[in-house]
């Protein structure tokens, strides 16, 4: 076939891409509906042509289009890990991970439903062996991420229930393209009737090969890039090579599902990327995926459309009469999910709770697209396929598809409308009227110093102000006349205004580089979290998100029981260093946002929002301060080496904006500007680099702070430290409870704890230790402790301490002055005392 018409056509098709998406806007229709329309318009257009006598001058064109080689394994291998990874990249993981539960629910239970669901109700309803329904309803069990991405996106869902249906809707994808391989398998066996249990046994085999062949695929992507820092175009192409890699790698290597492996390499490289890649190379990456998805997605649409009117050619009678159940069992069975499971999973306290209104606008949303024509093609293609099986798999899942395209797309935004999801809320209109009123405040006084400054004319400005005035005020009085907000509502408003304003800080800090963005992902999943928290539960959740940003979490408990069991530290340390990383940059954002608070939300919500907003904001910076002095009592001296380097990054941002107004203002050249900012790069990259963090080298240090163990020398400080254990808790966790057996004693490294007994409650700090006298005394404790601040405690088990008692006086005269302060000196204990 001619090269330059080929080349012409696919040519012509990008330019069909850039002209639907306009047209979609215009026609207030979904994108991927229009390029569904297109593309079959295109097709019966030059079957059209072929065919007709009227005219063959515009047949090698047709002949063009139907000719392209689409096949599917272009679909499969070409375009969907271009989809699948860059959905991967886009996706907010860090705010994933706190929903994985209902994330991987929804996504694994909504295919094996909806594949079974339709499978059976075919098997029922036709002559077809069940292998062959089965693989029916694992083709239609796929859905169309972007399609429900970007209807969420138009009716301003709350962003945590969007980000469960995006990462359902992902998930569901791999998952049920997992389960059309193992069907795919059965069928071209010639197995009619497979046993549902193998087959269910063998998905998890195909999940989790998949998952493991990605993350290694990517850990060693991230290794070449890391060491290829200097060259951001070398990076940009080990990333565009990792999804195909992983990909083949794991079909053809394997043997698991390659879909999986894929999402696995881009959940990996968007954890693990940030704090290898520099923020400019991976902020580049991102768009670089953007750009190919973008066109990957309009194209796989296009052409899997073109191919409908060749796929519907044989279509019969009761045919349609079959699709409609395909219909009526998928939707059965997304109703299961989305009107049993969800609300299940809400009484569980494992998913938010989902409004009914939203679940009919996810119903009725899932549209089917490209990915599932593609693989009914791939059946459609295959030789160890019946004929018979081949022509009734092609025409359901491509005339299932029109029905969700065609029925739901054009009257999806119908839909919302009734259900009044396109509306704002009371409070939301309220506001943007409030926000109007100030915005024009602030504009009339911007164009007011601009007329002075260019000397206008006099007639004119005045004519000019006063049709500004009178919009201003129309503005003002409809403010006024909405001013019946509740001041709790009002308090609401302002944190998620104050909690947007503290991401837009981030980002712009993160653009300067002043903080890295590793951390900025991990303060910007804060604040979104703070965000999110203020819409829900108003200030209470606003305080639990701000309290959870400064707890401990699953994973520093994990690595704290590896270094104490397996005394493996690499862990510990470098989510000690992460925190206090985390900390700094929390400090530095939060002592910005005062400013925002004075001038944009006393505008909007008045003085008294405004003066508690600002206590809030005070108590979070105390917090702040007490988790990071915590941190600097346990590991002296690293704190102000992150300091350091704070300092040192600011200070190449400006020497970089310095040499850049040079080079606008053509006071140096092209020559110079390159030499010096290579120069600046490489003491930037040793800028990046973080101080290491070594645990057992600090525990040491903090020993010898302790005037129990001054005497001690630097062997036997080594030898305490290793028997000695960390345990880290939060303020407000009881830590030690009444009548429990006294088995070890406790030396406070960081924090403050108290104690409570009989009545009587007294504090320790650091350096203090408890536990010592309910172990001479032998008895059951009286006493309960409970962290007061984030407590960081050193255990040593009853028989060290008693070997260590013996050969320590400084330790048995503290011993001794405790016993006194309690009032319980007597001759047995210090009998026991001395003993020891």
């Amino acid at each position: 076939m001619d090269i330059v018409l080929i080349t012409t056509v696919i040519a012509s098709l990008f330019i069909v891409i850039g002209l639907a998406e306009p047209l979609a806007e215009r026609l207030r229709l979904p994108y991927s509906v229009i390029l569904a329309v297109i593309g079959i318009l295109i097709g019966m257009g030059a079957i059209f042509f072929l065919r007709t006598d009227l005219t063959d001058a515009l047949n090698p064109v047709a002949e063009a289009i139907l000719g392209l080689p689409i096949r599917s394994n272009v679909f499969l291998y070409v375009f969907l890990p271009t989809l699948l990874f860059q959905a991967t990249l886009g996706m907010n993981l860090r705010r994933m991970l706190d929903d994985w539960v209902p994330i991987l629910v929804l996504a694994v239970v909504a295919v094996v439903v909806a594949t079974l669901s339709v499978g059976y109700a075919l098997f029922w309803a036709s002559a077809l062996p069940l292998a062959a329904c089965l693989l029916i309803g694992s083709i239609v069990s796929t859905t169309d991420p972007s399609a429900v991405v970007s209807i969420f996106r138009s009716i301003s869902a709350p962003r945590r229930l969007a980000r469960i249906i995006e990462g359902e809707s992902l998930l569901n994808d791999a998952a049920a393209i997992a389960l059309f391989g193992l069907f795919m398998g059965f069928v071209m066996l010639g197995v009619p009737d497979p046993k549902l249990g193998d087959a269910i046994a063998q998905f998890p085999v195909l999940i989790v090969g998949g998952a493991l062949s990605g993350w290694f695929a990517a850990r060693v992507a991230l290794w070449i890039m890391g060491n290829i820092g200097r060259h951001e175009l070398a990076q940009l192409s080990i990333s565009v090579a990792l999804p195909y890699l992983a990909y083949i790698g794991s079909e053809q290597l394997v043997g698991a599902s390659g879909v999986v492996a894929v999402v696995a390499a881009g959940l990996t490289l968007n954890l693990v990327g940030p704090g290898r890649l520099q923020p400019q190379a991976w902020a580049n990456l991102r768009e670089l995926w953007d750009i190919l998805a973008h066109w990957a997605g309009a194209l796989i649409f296009i052409l899997a459309a073109l191919l409908i009117p060749r796929l519907l050619e044989e279509v019969r009678l009761g045919d349609f009469a079959l699709v409609g159940v395909v219909i009526l069992a998928a939707i059965a069975a997304r109703v299961v999910i989305l009107f049993g499971l969800l609300p299940l999973l809400t009484a569980l306290r494992l998913s938010p709770p989902v409004e009914r209104p939203y679940r009919v606008a996810i119903l009725w949303g899932g549209l089917r697209g490209a990915v599932t024509l593609a693989l009914a093609l791939a059946v459609t293609e295959s030789f160890r396929v019946p004929d018979g099986i081949q022509r009734v798999v092609g025409i359901l899942a491509t005339g299932f598809t029109l029905f969700t395209l065609i029925a739901q797309g054009t009257t999806l935004r119908w839909i919302i409308g009734r259900l009044g999801l396109d509306r704002l809320s009371p409070i939301d209109d309220a506001l943007s009227r409030q926000v109007v009123a100030v915005a024009l405040q602030t504009v009339r006084e911007d164009v007011s110093r601009t007329t002075e400054n260019y000397e206008l004319s006099h007639d004119i400005v005045r004519s000019e102000a006063k049709r500004f005035g009178e919009r201003l005020d129309d503005a003002v009085r409809t403010a006024e006349d909405n001013a019946d907000i509740l001041d709790r509502d009002r308090i609401t408003l302002g944190l998620i205004a104050l909690a947007g304003h503290e991401r837009d800080t981030i980002l712009a800090r993160m653009r300067e580089r002043t903080i890295s963005a590793r951390m900025a992902e991990q303060v910007l999943s804060d604040a979104e979290r703070l965000i999110e928290g203020a819409r829900s539960d108003g200030r209470s959740g606003y305080n639990r998100a701000a309290r959870q940003s400064l707890s401990y979490g699953r994973a520093f408990r994990l690595s704290n029981l590896l270094h104490t069991w397996l005394s493996l530290s690499a862990p510990l340390a470098r989510i000690t260093a992460d925190r206090f990383e985390l900390l700094l940059s929390q400090r530095l954002v939060l002592r910005d946002l005062g400013t925002f608070i004075d001038g944009r939300i006393r505008r909007i919500h008045g003085r008294r929002v405004a003066v508690l907003l600002h206590e809030l904001l005070t108590r979070r910076i105390d917090a702040v301060e007490t988790a990071l002095e915590g941190l600097r009592l346990q590991y002296p001296g690293y704190a102000e080496e992150l300091e350091r380097r704070f300092i040192r990054r600011t200070a190449l941002r400006l020497e970089e904006r310095e040499y850049a107004t040079m080079r606008e203002d053509g006071l140096i050249g092209a020559e110079v500007y390159t030499k010096l900012m290579e120069d600046l790069v490489a003491r930037r990259s040793a800028v990046d680099d973080r101080p290491q963090l070594d645990i057992a080298l600090q525990r040491i240090e903090l020993l010898r702070q302790f005037p129990l163990f001054s005497t001690l020398d630097t062997p036997d400080l080594k030898r305490l430290s290793r028997v000695l254990r960390t345990r880290n808790v939060d303020a407000g966790d009881i830590f030690l409870r009444k009548d429990g057996i006294a088995k070890s004693v406790y030396f406070i490294a960081s924090g403050a704890v108290e104690i409570e007994t009989a009545g009587q409650s007294w504090r320790l700090g650091r350096g203090d230790m408890f536990g010592q006298l309910a172990i001479l005394m032998k008895k059951a404790r009286k006493t309960e402790v409970r962290a007061i601040a984030p407590t960081t405690v050193l255990e040593l088990g009853e028989d060290r301490f008693r070997r260590l008692l013996r050969r320590n006086p400084a330790l048995k005269d503290t011993v001794r002055e405790s016993a006194e302060k309690r009032g319980i000196a007597s001759e047995d204990v210090f009998a026991e005392i001395d003993a020891a």
